[in-house]
């Protein structure tokens, strides 16, 4: 397809398609004359790509250096995708270790691998520092419950992964991350409004299909 059908496709303007191209987000098509070249669904994945993490906030040069692991792989699939996942906010800024105390003993306490490289840890150790700043802790119970929800979470994520090509797999990877875990906060959130009208009341709750089903005389009202 020419690049106006690109932009077509995706739904997209052609100056941003052709801006995308210019920055080096988009890959260049198969040139069919000095001025013309012809694009496939490489293209369209890529350009739904830049347009998610575009939406979700990340500025050019995280988007960048996204396009540039999944274009250019230089390590083994593991450590590509903890490089991939790094240029995902939250952003950590002057984090860089060696150590994160408390980060180390929640993923200590959960068994799970302790690597100070990994952007998620250094992301992990300021969420419960804040934790603390504000008067607040993160008991065992509460770590074992997430640890043990959160990593079924992990476990199926992983399962459902793309092996098609390196590229696929990063890319569907980070764009995992960044597109379910807003699914993930917003489902959190109306589980809580679901269990907290239940335990202290509400006079307007829809009924769902996990609600009591009626008695006898509930039914002949």
């Amino acid at each position: 397809m020419r690049i106006s059908e690109l932009a077509e496709r995706c739904g997209m303007p052609l100056p941003t398609v052709k801006y995308y191209l210019r920055e080096g987000l988009l890959m260049p098509g198969v040139a069919t004359s000095a001025t013309s070249a012809t694009y496939d669904d490489r293209h369209v994945r890529r350009l739904g790509l830049v347009r998610a993490l575009a939406a979700q906030g990340l500025p050019l040069e995280k988007i960048k250096t996204v396009v540039e692991l999944v274009d250019n792989p230089r390590d083994d699939l593991f450590v590509e995708l903890g490089h991939a996942i790094a240029a995902l906010p939250p952003y950590v800024e002057g984090s860089t270790g060696p150590d994160y105390p408390r980060a180390r003993r929640l993923l200590e306490h959960l068994g799970q691998i302790y690597d100070p490289r990994f952007a998620a840890v250094a992301q992990l150790e300021h969420a419960l520092a804040a934790l603390e700043t504000a008067g607040l802790r993160m008991g065992h119970r509460r770590i074992d419950a997430y640890g043990r929800h959160v990593r079924a979470i992990a476990e199926l994520d992983l399962e459902l992964l793309p092996t098609d090509s390196r590229e696929i797999t990063v890319e569907a990877a980070v764009l995992g991350t960044a597109l379910y875990e807003p699914v993930l906060t917003a489902m959190r959130r109306l589980a809580h409004q679901h269990l907290a009208a239940r335990m202290f009341g509400s006079g307007d709750l829809p009924t769902t299909g996990d609600d009591p089903a009626p008695n006898d005389h509930q039914e002949q009202q």
